[in-house]
């Protein structure tokens, strides 16, 4: 079983370019909302936000590292796709949808994996909490997300410094284990990688594509850097 991390925050404040120390070899991004990682580092990017996509690729797990940039928007796109269709199932399904990739995350990749979920924060709607943005209050009544993680990470930035808090205020839902973080962090996902690895003693980040069985036969998994999960489907 995999872990997973969930990592929120208003937009510029740094989620996406926590990413900047990882190398090429060594995670894979799905890129929901297509835009271009805010550093010039080539990083291996998907485009796309296909649900059955991105989880077909996670079960592969050629890699022990993926992230899912802005997952958030899936749910919105998806909403968008069926505005016209009468009642509200199709809440129910955007909610299921994204419970269903969570624990694809956690149960079908190996215990060596790690898959980030970045998304946008929104305030709750009695005011009083900063949490994971959704795509509506359909779906907030019926999936918590952030319950579905161990690991929260708020993004925040003063305009000069850009940081992770790892532990709740009281406003906002960041949580992390015990001893896992100090209460503030820079955004440096490579970092934060290696911290969680290290707590649950995971193998350390592979560099270079990790060995798999098939059939009862062990094969070197073959990616290219420029296409990890094969290509970019919309």
């Amino acid at each position: 079983m995999g872990k997973v991390c969930l990592i929120y925050g208003e937009s510029g404040s740094g989620k996406s370019a926590s990413l900047r120390n990882f190398e090429a070899s060594e995670l894979g991004i799905f890129n929901i909302s297509q835009k271009p990682m805010p550093f010039r580092k080539k990083l291996p990017v998907a485009n796309v936000s296909d649900y059955e996509y991105i989880k077909a690729k996670l079960r592969e797990n050629s890699r022990n590292c993926y992230v899912l940039d802005d997952i958030g928007l899936a749910m919105t796109f998806y909403l968008f796709n069926r505005c016209l269709e009468p009642g509200y199932g199709k809440f129910t399904q955007a909610a299921k949808d994204f419970y269903d990739l969570v624990q694809c995350a956690i149960r079908e990749t190996s215990e060596d994996t790690i898959t980030y979920f970045i998304m946008h924060v929104e305030r709750s709607d009695d005011g009083m909490k900063l949490k994971a943005k959704t795509a509506g209050k359909m779906i907030d009544s019926q999936l918590t997300l952030e319950s579905l993680f161990s690991i929260v990470l708020y993004a925040q930035t003063d305009g000069k410094r850009h940081w992770f808090s790892t532990q709740s205020d009281g406003v906002t839902t960041a949580k992390s284990p015990m001893e896992m973080f100090p209460e503030e962090i820079d955004n440096d996902l490579k970092a934060v990688d290696s911290a969680i690895r290290e707590y649950y003693e995971m193998a350390p980040l592979c560099a270079a594509p990790k060995e798999k069985k098939s059939e009862g036969k062990s094969r070197a998994n073959v990616e290219t850097a420029s296409a990890i999960p094969g290509g970019g489907k919309a």
